[in-house]
């Protein structure tokens, strides 16, 4: 699985979401300031190529793009450009673009865009329902083949019906809060959204719970994102409905082929996982059936 473009990382808090940022966490622990906007050396990620000429990053497979950032921030001005030419070049992979920079889009978008490009999905965060209401209306008046939004971490109870009913969303992703300085999620704020968008056959996915998870006036306290994960699987509340389909083109031949990509789910974390229904799946690798073979030879 190659999900994961990060060509510039760092970045500026903006909004209630960005409070315990956990990339922000993660940074200290390694000693690093993540206020400090860089390029990264994976900057050319998507268009790299194996031994035998082949992009590493498969025909149909979809990029999560500037996870340790956001792709409208100010810093990244001067970089954006040629990553949107990256992007056009692989024309056959979905870049999932997720900000909380909405009123920056309009302005950032390439001069060639027209009303959207196939393989970009447009997504904004909506951790409460005034980011909501502000974001969302930006998102929907911007010409795109594919919008979603983001209701993480979400801190508070979100409506969404009358944006979900414009038919213009096809998919909301929730999820709790973690690491330092965690706040509760509660189930009825995810439960909420869940049933707004089985209303209307939208894909809905609650990917884990956070740290805290309040259901029944019960606190639940999770170890890690790992259980998180199971209970969020195996709380139901997901929801398949009309998947996302996006008419890929292809600019090299390539030997997997156009958005035929089929998700292979081998790892045993894979089985309950509340990010499956959302996911490229493993690549199968069999490094972590492997690591389970030699733990079992050590023992």
């Amino acid at each position: 699985m190659h999900d994961i473009w990060n060509p510039w990382h760092g970045c500026r808090k903006i909004s209630e979401g960005c409070l315990n940022c956990y990339m922000y966490f993660l940074d200290r622990l390694r000693n690093q300031d993540g206020s400090l906007i860089f390029r990264t050396s994976g900057f050319e990620y998507p268009l790299q190529k194996d031994m035998h000429g082949n992009y590493k990053v498969r025909s149909g497979e979809m990029l999560r793009v500037c996870m340790t950032s956001d792709f409208f921030l100010e810093e990244a001005d001067e970089w954006r450009e040629e990553a949107w030419r990256i992007i056009k070049k692989r024309s056959d992979v979905v870049f999932f673009l997720l900000t909380k920079r909405a009123e920056r889009i309009p302005g950032s978008l390439p001069s060639d865009w027209g009303d959207g490009w196939e393989n970009v999905f447009l997504n904004v965060t909506a951790e409460n329902q005034r980011r909501a209401d502000e974001r969302i209306p930006v998102l929907l008046s911007v010409p795109a083949k594919h919008r979603g939004v983001m209701t993480a971490p979400l801190s508070g109870e979100v409506r969404l019906g009358k944006y979900l009913d414009t038919g213009l969303i096809e998919e909301v992703i929730a999820g709790g809060e973690n690491y330092d300085g965690a706040r509760p999620c509660r189930w009825e704020w995810v439960k909420s959204l869940s049933d707004e968008c089985r209303a209307r056959d939208i894909l809905f996915a609650f990917i884990e719970t956070g740290n805290v998870f309040i259901r029944d006036g019960k606190s639940i306290r999770f170890r890690n994102k790992r259980e998180q994960s199971v209970y969020a699987f195996r709380s139901g509340l997901s929801y398949e409905g009309r998947r996302p389909v996006s008419s890929l083109t292809q600019e090299e031949p390539d030997l997997f082929g156009i958005s035929e990509y089929v998700p292979y789910f081998g790892r045993t974390e894979c089985a309950e996982c509340g990010m499956r229904i959302i996911c490229n799946g493993c690549s199968g690798c069999g490094k972590c059936n492997n690591a389970v073979q030699s733990d079992r030879e050590k023992k």
